[in-house]
């Protein structure tokens, strides 16, 4: 569609407000689906039903797309191998045995920690995260929602901060296309501006800090306090009945059994970056890094359990594909969710949103403004990475034809992408986020908003003092 309109944001707004609403988040993405190719098939329902089942056919044509779902997949094998290897009750056992985690408080500062030291791969961030801090939230009666909420809070915004891993190279790559002489330089200086990213990563330790819980996140840990993991009309999105399933004849397993497995998948993601770049770890491919990275850890884990001697390959196998067929509604998830992005990429919905702010504005707004519009763009679409591929190239020239500090519209522009995909119930993190938490999706996405509207609030007014002092 050449001439994107209004209703090129109908789509996404729909799959949204259906998911937020009926608390359905499949029917929900394919309603926006079914819709945005019946806008695109002349307004005809039946073409467009069929044009819908074909977009999701087409995004496997994309190899970085199948990768993700692929990783997705895997993700759950390895989960379900390092569970029943015993590592995830061995490492808690370690740290509680030396008074590490002993109460919710430091579960709480482990889980907001982990996000700052593993800053490869926001996947990678959350899978680690969760996996580690769930097992610790369930026993002192902490909600799920909130680990969640600090898993999420500090898995993207961390890593798009970061110029040595995949989302600083893609950043990069997109600032160099705009004409800018030193991409890497301004990056760097557009990290202090990133007011998003930098605002939801401290709130979420002040949070810790001062048990801040406000709105639906007060209910969810009142209901934890009881010992209620999670409401009763909730379903979360994985199975980790596993862990809490405890053997006195086979004593304590060994914290290595976890431990093991997530340090080879995070050292494997700079290894495979440097490897799919030439040496280059900027240019190397994060979605094949991700990948092979997860496939080492269950190589690892799978090595590790077999010379511990308490399982047969038959016995893991049956692991795996449980494994993975817990993860299967993930995977249908995100395959959902980027034909939805490929559909308002057809629609037009963030050329026709930033469009709307190309008017005679004055420089002191453009820098809130093309926060929010990003943020807006982010939100619908679910994608942070596809929204930097459409505002990143608009920001910048604006900011060279009027004067303003690139950095500073860098920054707006990537930290309105950060907080549309962090809130957006159909973001790929904010689902990953909902599955290494194992908790309701819809919950999580109610309980962190609240949070998310502060962080942005504090960004918006934070761009505004920059654009009236610069």
């Amino acid at each position: 569609m050449t001439d994107p309109t209004w209703y090129s944001v109908l789509p996404p707004l729909l799959a949204i407000v259906l998911a937020i609403w009926s608390k359905q988040v499949i029917p929900s993405l394919f309603a926006g689906i079914w819709i945005g190719h019946t806008l695109l098939t002349q307004f005809n329902p039946l073409t467009g039903l069929g044009a819908g089942l074909d977009g999701m056919i087409n995004v496997f044509t994309d190899p970085g797309d199948a990768r993700v779902l692929v990783f997705t997949l895997l993700i759950g094998p390895l989960i379900a191998t390092i569970e029943r290897s015993g590592g995830v009750r061995g490492f808690v056992h370690y740290l509680e045995a030396r008074h590490w985690v002993h109460n919710g408080f430091r579960a709480q500062i482990l889980a907001w920690g982990i996000g700052l030291i593993i800053f490869v791969e926001s996947s990678i961030t959350l899978l680690v995260a969760g996996s580690v801090s769930r097992p610790l939230f369930d026993r002192y009666k902490v909600s799920r929602e909130k680990l969640a909420y600090l898993i999420d809070a500090t898995s993207a915004p961390v890593c798009v901060m970061i110029p040595l891993n995949a989302w600083g190279a893609f950043i990069i790559s997109l600032v160099a296309s705009t004409g800018v002489e030193n991409p890497l330089q301004v990056f760097v200086a557009a990290v202090p501006l990133n007011l998003y990213a930098i605002t939801a990563i401290l709130l979420a330790g002040v949070v810790v800090w001062k048990n801040i819980n406000i709105g639906p996140m007060k209910k969810a840990e009142e209901r934890a306090r009881r010992g209620e993991v999670l409401w009763p009309d909730s379903t979360p999105l994985i199975d980790v009945s596993a862990e809490h399933e405890v053997n006195d004849e086979q004593g304590i397993p060994s914290a290595w059994l976890m431990v093991l497995p997530i340090l080879a998948m995070v050292l494997m993601m700079p290894v495979s970056l440097y490897i799919t770049g030439d040496g280059d770890i900027i240019k190397g491919s994060g979605s094949v890094a991700v990948l092979w990275s997860v496939c080492f850890a269950i190589f690892v884990a799978w090595t590790m359990t077999l010379l511990k001697g308490d399982s047969s390959v038959g016995e893991l196998m049956q692991v795996f594909m449980k494994g993975a067929g817990d993860l299967l509604p993930i995977a249908i998830i995100l395959l959902l969710a980027l034909t939805l992005g490929d559909v308002a990429n057809a629609l037009g919905t963030g050329v026709y949103v930033a469009n709307l702010v190309s008017g005679n504005i004055s420089p002191v707004f453009l820098a809130p403004l093309v926060f929010l519009v990003s943020a807006f763009i982010a939100f619908s679409v679910g994608s942070s990475w596809g929204t930097f591929a459409i505002m990143i190239p608009i920001a910048i020239p604006i900011a060279m034809t009027l004067g303003i500090p690139v950095p500073l519209m860098l920054g707006a522009a990537i930290s309105g992408a950060i907080f549309g995909d962090h809130a957006s119930p159909i973001s790929d993190t904010t689902v990953l986020a909902s599955m290494a938490s194992a908790s309701d999706h819809i919950d999580h996405v109610r309980t962190q908003l609240p949070y998310a509207l502060l962080a942005a609030a504090i960004a918006t007014v934070g761009f505004l003092v920059i654009g009236l002092v610069q």
